[in-house]
């Protein structure tokens, strides 16, 4: 008599969640979060709206065009599944998306992870399988495996008068710096090499916890902006520092730059030049101070990469304005530039403010800002002619590959173009020592001189 076989194991079939992304790289992170605790939970992820049992649209309001975009998302996805759960900043107005889109499941708003797990827990309960729902060391992360964004805040205390985010997001609140750096640390072993440091004001990190110290790789730091900095430049990746506020304490921030701790980088909201248009916007830095400060900033390091946006068309902006705006661009000489229309956001102090633009004139200044921000970047970019770079590479084709360098953040700045002998022997994720060997007004080209994994 034969030895009878156990029956095999039925393994059940892991529900499938949807997810769509909209906004920001914080929003981005917030994707991140919900999706990891899904997996963790026995969730699958399905990668159209066919395969999924649910799906989850995290929304973007900050502007009209970003609230279209996301009510189409949210209509499209019900049309391709109907099941749907809205979640984001426009979550924030629920009157908005119920009015258009009566049959979602459920609306919440911005950081309301538990509020997200729970509607889907009650739509699609989940099944989990512990020995086989396992996590990756980084989480589940939406973007490539060699870089990822690090949210160290939410919220934001100015009250700039184009914008409604701390209504959406509330006031600043900081993460306690050793759940920070234990993140920055996780994500580093699983081989991140780029840490992309984002919140809605970054420079004000830890002003709202008092600069509590907590103990980290045998020291105790505090939670202030440059001892955080220093910390993540103790890991030998890339960090990359975006929505920084200038404020004096920056100026610390420039000596680990020198140092090569952190990138020579900064992203920082300018939005206007002009003193009458920054006081309307309520903006929390003065025009004069800037310039002078990047004189200072780029006198300590020539090579240091400005990135900024701006807004053309604000309430009330006169020529005379947007004259000054050109003006203080010619002398920054900001090297990465996005440039938008004023468009008026429901719920904006902004509203109340007359002396609209017309749309015609709006477009017009953007135009003329965007050539003015092109030449600039063109000589720039002219000027790294005939010299070496490291990159980070992102995409490999099958005659070139696509890299960033220290001045580019992933989506929004330009790109190195590497082609000649050797470039297919690259793979994404790895260094490459490169030669500079032209420029556009946006993008280098270059040739390989030898990767370095």
């Amino acid at each position: 008599m034969g030895i009878v076989p156990p029956p095999l194991m039925k393994i059940p079939v892991a529900p499938k969640i949807g997810f769509v992304s909209l906004g920001c790289p914080k929003a981005l992170v917030d994707s991140e979060r919900i999706l990891t605790q899904l997996r963790a939970q026995g969730y699958q992820t399905a990668s159209d709206y066919a395969g999924a049992d649910l799906v989850v649209v995290n929304t973007c309001g900050f502007i009209d065009s970003a609230v279209q975009e996301s009510l189409d998302a949210i209509g499209e996805a019900l049309a391709e599944n109907g099941k749907v759960i809205v979640t984001g900043c426009l979550g924030a107005q629920p009157r908005k998306i119920l009015e258009r889109h009566p049959q979602v499941l459920q609306v919440t708003g911005p950081q309301r992870y538990e509020e997200v797990l729970a509607a889907v827990h009650a739509h699609v309960p989940p099944r989990h399988e512990p020995f086989l729902d396992l996590l990756p060391p980084q989480g589940i992360k939406l973007t490539p495996r060699h870089y990822a964004y690090l949210k160290i805040s939410e919220g934001c205390n100015h009250h700039c008068s184009f914008c409604i985010i701390p209504t959406m997001r509330g006031r600043l609140v900081s993460r306690q710096i050793s759940e920070v750096l234990r993140e920055a640390e996780g994500l580093a072993r699983a081989g991140v090499k780029e840490l992309l440091v984002i919140s809605q004001d970054t420079s004000a990190y830890g002003t709202d916890l008092k600069f509590a110290a907590q103990e980290w790789r045998g020291r105790e730091r505090r939670a202030r902006f440059f001892e955080l900095c220093e910390a993540l430049g103790e890991m030998g990746i890339w960090i990359r520092l975006h929505y920084v506020y200038p404020y004096p304490h920056v100026d610390e921030i420039i000596e680990l730059m020198a140092a090569g701790k952190v990138l020579p980088y900064l992203d920082i909201p300018f939005q206007h030049a002009s003193p009458r248009i920054l006081r309307a916007m309520k903006r929390p830095a003065a025009a004069e101070n800037t310039l002078a400060r990047i004189r200072t900033w780029r006198s300590a390091i020539p090579t240091l990469a400005i990135r900024s946006t701006f807004i053309v068309g604000f309430p009330g902006e006169t020529e005379a304005d947007f004259e000054a705006l050109l003006d203080w661009l010619d002398q920054a000489q900001l090297d990465r530039v996005g440039c938008f229309e004023y468009s008026p956001v429901e719920g904006a102090a902004a509203n109340a403010l007359g002396g609209a633009v017309p749309d015609e004139l709006k477009a017009e200044r953007h135009a003329r800002f965007m050539q003015v921000a092109a030449r600039i970047s063109a000589a720039r970019l002219a000027a790294k002619v005939g010299k070496p770079m490291r990159v980070l590479v992102d995409t490999v084709e099958a005659r070139h590959a696509i890299a960033r360098s220290a001045a580019d953040a992933p989506e929004i700045d330009g790109t190195v173009r590497i082609g000649g002998r050797g470039v297919t022997k690259l793979k994404v994720g790895d260094w490459a020592d490169v030669n500079i060997t032209g420029a556009g007004d946006y993008d280098l080209q270059a040739e390989l001189k030898g990767p370095t994994a």
